[in-house]
């Protein structure tokens, strides 16, 4: 997703920039006082004498320590370092994460994906479940039928399995929600803007849409599928010996049938999209709850799905959320 450019008028750019102060304010009052913003060269208050480890972004001049990069302080026991705000390859992969990628290369019993991180990731065949859904080893014929399953500019969901001693980044997809993804839109986000949390997979039903916020800034929306691929390859199996040509020809109208996305869905998925593209502008932080009540207040005011994009609902979006963290603060309170 390019980056997207909101043209404000005097107007707008005033009440975009007083709920971006109100915004600092209020994140001010509730972050930890432990941590602290800096800049290059700044010092960072420790007791040295305390066995202070300096981590990522610091160092030590004339006794004191100093901020190496701008960003905020952060400190694990006796561990200080900084944590920077924005980075070309912000992403750092842990294992379990979930994440969503391209393929880009399919190589010898392995695909590799473009994640949005330095180095490509790796999804070994063994490391995958088979279309027949059988637990087996892999063999030369597993090998060649590699493109039937995945190929070349194919989105697929998998999971974050482990680091190689080269560095290289390993992924695993053996669970029945990871796999390819179709018939929907590929958003890219800076990776800073999606929190880890326990849950990454969202079903919204009232959309008929599903939501993956992956962890490295890809985020899928697309048509919820209910048909399990698996069971639709056995039946084709079993009935291709028994049925004729009409038979055919109706099971592949019925099957053109399924893959065909109803204009309500396609609408609800640019819907969610512009919502994501719009807060993703702003900075804001992508959870399920701020993403529906985006495109909730878009229905609301009747907006076509392209003025979703526009300057004032922007600058609106931005006015909406002071009001809901200010309430949330207060309720804390």
């Amino acid at each position: 997703m390019r980056e997207l450019q909101v043209g404000l008028n005097q107007t707008q750019k005033v009440r975009l920039q007083s709920a971006l102060k109100q915004l600092e304010e209020l994140s001010s009052r509730v972050s930890n006082s432990s941590t602290a913003s800096v800049t290059v060269a700044d010092t960072i208050p420790v007791n040295l004498e305390d066995g202070v480890l300096k981590g990522h972004g610091t160092t030590e001049y004339n006794g004191e320590v100093v901020a190496t990069l701008c960003g905020v302080v952060e400190r694990v026991n006796k561990l200080v370092y900084v944590r920077t705000l924005r980075a070309r390859y912000l992403y750092k992969p842990e294992i379990g994460d979930i994440i969503v990628g391209r393929v880009i290369e399919v190589a010898p019993k392995r695909w590799r994906l473009e994640i949005n991180f330095s180095q490509d990731a790796v999804l070994m065949l063994s490391s995958m479940n088979l279309p027949d859904g059988i637990q087996r080893r892999r063999t030369a014929v597993d090998e060649l039928n590699m493109r039937s399953i995945f190929e070349e500019n194919n989105v697929i969901c998998a999971e974050v399995r482990g680091f190689q001693h080269d560095g290289s980044l390993h992924l695993q997809a053996r669970s029945q929600k990871y796999g390819k993804l179709e018939r929907g839109q590929l958003l890219t986000v800076p990776p800073y803007l999606v929190k880890r949390r326990k849950q990454h997979f969202h079903h919204l039903e009232q959309y008929g849409v599903d939501l993956i916020l992956g962890c490295n800034g890809f985020i899928w929306v697309g048509e919820h599928i209910e048909a399990n691929e698996d069971e639709m390859m056995v039946d084709k199996d079993n009935k291709s010996e028994e049925t004729g040509k009409s038979d055919l020809k109706f099971a592949a109208l019925e099957q053109q049938e399924k893959a065909f996305t109803p204009f309500v869905t396609r609408r609800n998925i640019c819907l969610i999209a512009n919502a994501v593209r719009v807060l993703s502008v702003l900075g804001f932080n992508l959870s399920l709850e701020v993403i529906i009540d985006t495109v909730e207040a878009s229905s609301s005011s009747n907006l076509h799905i392209k003025d979703m994009l526009g300057a004032e609902f922007c600058v609106q979006t931005a006015e909406r959320e002071v009001q809901r963290r200010t309430t949330l603060i207060k309720k804390k309170g």
